[in-house]
């Protein structure tokens, strides 16, 4: 086979993976004519169509799907390979990419890129926000980040963040109208600004326990988002109730500028974990990153 041969071979498995052209082309950082000129010349090598196009999208056929199979693995322990050799070099280099929720990204992963970047010039690292529960080896991540309790099994987990708390919080304004709600069933009559979730493009349900006692309410609102900072600016306007990480929220509580309820029914629950898959063999640029994450507690 020639070396052509296996460039193609490792441009479709990014296709297929990313089951778009223009992502597979950003991605291997190649333009889309030069993508798609290389696919139609393997399946022309191979006599069998390896890939579905329509207008909106791509999919491999069931001989691709056979061939992803075959030869993702391959190219997957090919990379993690190459990755080893850079602990020949005096320093750790590479590119990590990785999926955590906005939350995690903002308070966890951020603090320690700020310490860990400007010492390690040729480290790259790229983090992709998402609330889904992303297969990160699918998706060709090195790792996710995620709450403890969502981390799959086969997976190995490693906490980096101290367990956590959300909390119910409203403006002294919006309360000046309102009475303030005593137990989660009080919500319903409460204006509340609500989180869409990605993965089923439901509202996500704010989850309650005491005492042993768990409870989820379905709230609603006039106002849906799905990032942090509207919820927290709707929430100071009075525009409604919010629920939010604890500490995102805990400097406006302290200022005045926000009022906590239900806080003896927000009890505290594993925090974020550092996930990845078993068989990855470390790289030197993740054994870094992934001690500068390691939570001391």
């Amino acid at each position: 086979m020639t070396v052509e041969s296996y460039d193609q071979l490792a441009i479709f498995a990014v296709v297929a993976q990313e089951r778009s052209f223009t992502r597979a082309a950003a991605r291997l950082g190649m333009s889309q004519p030069a993508l798609s000129r290389a696919m139609r010349q393997l399946e022309e090598r191979l006599g069998v169509r390896l890939l579905a196009r329509t207008t909106r999208s791509v999919a491999p056929t069931q001989a691709g799907e056979h061939l992803l199979q075959v030869i993702a693995p391959r190219f997957d322990e090919i990379n993690s390979e190459l990755a080893l050799l850079s602990k020949f070099r005096d320093r750790p280099a590479g590119k990590l990419r990785i999926t955590a929720g906005e939350h995690a990204a903002i308070a966890v992963l951020q603090p320690v890129l700020a310490r860990l970047l400007p010492d390690h010039p040729d480290l790259s690292i790229e983090i992709i926000v998402d609330y889904g529960l992303t297969d990160i080896v699918a998706e060709g991540f090195d790792a996710g980040v995620r709450l403890g309790e969502q981390v799959a099994k086969d997976m190995i987990a490693m906490r980096i963040g101290p367990d956590m708390r959300m909390a119910v919080i409203g403006s002294p304004a919006y309360f000046s109208h309102y009475p303030k709600p005593v137990i989660p069933a009080d919500l319903m009559a409460h204006n509340c600004i609500t989180l869409r979730m990605p993965t089923h493009g439901g509202l996500f349900m704010w989850e309650f326990e005491k005492n042993g006692q768990a409870l989820n309410v379905r709230i609603e609102g006039q106002l849906v988002f799905n990032n942090i900072a509207m919820r927290l600016e709707s929430v100071l306007q009075g525009l409604g109730l919010a629920y939010m990480p604890e500490d995102v929220v805990r400097p406006y509580i302290e200022q005045g500028r926000l009022i906590r309820v239900l806080e003896d029914w927000c009890e505290p629950y594993s925090g974020y974990h550092l996930y990845y898959p078993s068989r990855r063999q470390s790289s030197p640029a993740f054994t870094l990153l992934r001690e500068a994450l390691r939570y001391p507690g």
